[in-house]
């Protein structure tokens, strides 16, 4: 069941933080409609690992997808470009 709570009641903010938990954030409304939630930083921590892990398995993906398309490059051309700028 989610915890949801009005903003108004971080005016006893202590009551609604000891209601955080890792997988148990608490949600904040403002005027009935859902504004902020309020997470475990440990929780955060895993989601920006877990959003940077998506990013990079897409663009390894299309990448995969390009060298299908265009075709590959081989690892002597790319030695030669990055070693032609030194």
């Amino acid at each position: 069941m989610p915890n949801i709570v009005p903003i108004s009641a971080l005016r006893n903010y202590s009551s609604v933080l000891q209601n955080v938990a890792i997988g148990s954030p608490v949600y904040l409304t403002k005027n009935g409609r859902g504004c902020y939630a309020i997470v475990d930083i440990a929780e955060q921590e895993e989601y920006e690992r877990t959003k940077a892990t998506l990013k990079l398995m897409c663009k390894l993906d299309e990448g995969r997808k390009s060298g299908e398309q265009e075709g590959w490059i081989s690892s002597d051309d790319v030695r030669r470009k990055f070693t032609a700028n030194l």
